[in-house]
């Protein structure tokens, strides 16, 4: 594991003479890992909070077994569970909200649910305005995302014309608030943003909350979600023609993945564009700088109460978003882009630094136990991060992802395998050298024997999750 580290101040274990920490847990939806870090997107906000507390650069989503993958990401972070069982036993097991109230905590929800509605009934003392599933790009208003031509596949002929065609009467503007989508009604009739109502819900929360115990307060962000909509400010930070393109923003991606028509791969036309990548990532990262304003009013929020030293803030993410990668736009792959996700915890004792340990965001839960004095509940199948963010307890060797029963992956921190079962291929990274996962070495000879090693990890891996899938061992 490489850490850096800019004080080495010990961490506390709360103490009956200063109380339990009060806990913060803010979750982001189709937040990739390097929006977090990227010199072009604008998060000061965030960079506000990396610089008292510890990032993990490389955190990553266990995967899904469906399209949303949004969906068992929440589950396994409100379980504590691993995919397949979560999947199976949500419901059957005592959720991060309701172990918070049962160990004295005053319990708040206010975001984007995505689960059974009953699970978010009982978990939380008090829940404030929330939304399932945004509506989705293709529903907004009745009307295309972007511009009409953009939402079917379009013919090579053609894809370089749509995507210089500016605009149309009826084209996209994420500015246009008569859309729906992130641009919600709001009491004085107008309209207001996803991500204000929800940050307006859960400031509201901390002014009235009885600071005599402790408070919970689980803020869970629609945005940068799709239909990226924000303000005309938000969107002049990123002109068109300044939005770098990916080196590994292929036309189409080289073979057929299992999920190639997913909604998510029909809101740019085929084959992909450098000026329709653009477009993506500007109101991509246009959104997210909303956001980013919102929760710096959150931390103020938390300082004007005088509760900030006192609060251990987490800021992670469901899952990371393709946004061009490798000829993709979502997340229904295991290339770093779409499995990677942010991943930050600041608070009492936290120490101020970076760590690249392999990491799995379901490691949520139980680390908030963890630095709360609150046990970690039996059932719990992910380990805790406390011992890692004091570099106390080695990185994991490596970190697995599934998607549906198409793709399977095992990543260290040298290489990375991605198998393909239903066409028997795979694809092997050296991936410390090739971080844009651009050149396939599977066929390399001289990689034979750390490929047959991965393949072993992977298997075991499988059998150690209860994976379904039977897998062979095909090139």
């Amino acid at each position: 594991m490489n850490r850096s580290s800019e004080s080495t101040s010990p961490m506390t274990t709360p103490s009956a003479e200063r109380g339990q920490p009060n806990v913060v847990l803010i979750f982001m939806d189709d937040m990739t890992h390097w929006a977090l870090t990227s010199s072009q997107c604008h998060t000061p906000s965030l960079d506000r909070l990396r610089t008292r507390g510890t990032t993990f650069t490389h955190a990553f989503n266990q995967g899904s077994m469906e399209a949303a993958v949004c969906m068992p990401a929440r589950q396994m972070l409100l379980s504590g569970l691993t995919l397949f069982n979560a999947r199976e036993h949500f419901m059957d097991v005592p959720h991060l909200g309701t172990v918070m109230g049962e160990n004295g905590y005053a319990t708040f929800f206010t975001g984007k649910w995505h689960n059974e509605v009953e699970a978010l009934e009982n978990d939380y003392n008090e829940v404030g305005p929330w939304g399932p599933n945004m509506l989705h790009s293709t529903e907004i208003g009745g009307a295309a995302y972007h511009r009409p031509s953009e939402i079917a596949t379009a013919t090579d002929a053609d894809a370089d014309a749509d995507a210089d065609a500016d605009a149309d009467a009826d084209a996209w503007d994420p500015r246009d608030r008569t859309r729906g989508g992130h641009w919600l009604p709001s009491e004085d009739g107008g309209t207001e943003h996803s991500s204000e109502r929800w940050t307006d819900a859960a400031i509201g929360f901390l002014e009235q909350v009885d600071h005599e115990r402790p408070f919970f307060l689980h803020l869970a962000y629609h945005a940068p979600h799709d239909p990226r909509q924000s303000d005309a400010e938000f969107l002049d930070l990123y002109p068109h023609d300044d939005i770098r393109v990916p080196p590994n923003a292929f036309g189409r991606h080289p073979f057929d993945n299992g999920e190639l028509d997913v909604r998510d791969e029909i809101l740019a036309p085929y084959p992909r564009t450098p000026d329709s990548v653009r477009l993506h990532r500007r109101e991509y990262f246009a959104i997210l700088t909303h956001a980013d304003r919102q929760i710096g009013r959150l931390l103020d929020a938390l300082e004007r109460i005088g509760a900030e030293e006192n609060t251990l803030v987490v800021f992670s993410g469901d899952h990371g978003l393709a946004l061009g990668e490798h000829g993709l736009m979502g997340k229904q792959n295991l290339y770093d882009h779409s499995v990677r996700v942010p991943l930050v915890l600041a608070g009492p004792g936290v120490p101020v630094a970076t760590t690249d340990a392999l990491v799995y965001s379901g490691s949520i839960f139980p680390t908030i136990c963890d630095l709360a004095g609150i046990p970690i509940p039996g059932h719990v199948d992910f380990p805790p991060l406390k011992d890692v963010i004091l570099g106390e307890s080695p990185t994991s060797e490596s970190v697995y992802a599934a998607y549906k029963d198409v793709q399977r992956s095992i990543r260290t921190q040298r290489h990375k395998l991605i198998e393909y079962p239903k066409i028997g291929y795979s694809q092997f990274f050296s991936i410390r050298d090739d971080p844009w996962e651009l050149h396939n070495l599977v066929s390399d000879q001289d990689q034979r024997e750390v490929i047959d090693e991965l393949r072993g990890l992977l298997r075991d891996t499988q059998r150690g999750l209860g994976d379904p899938l039977e897998t062979t061992d095909k090139e």
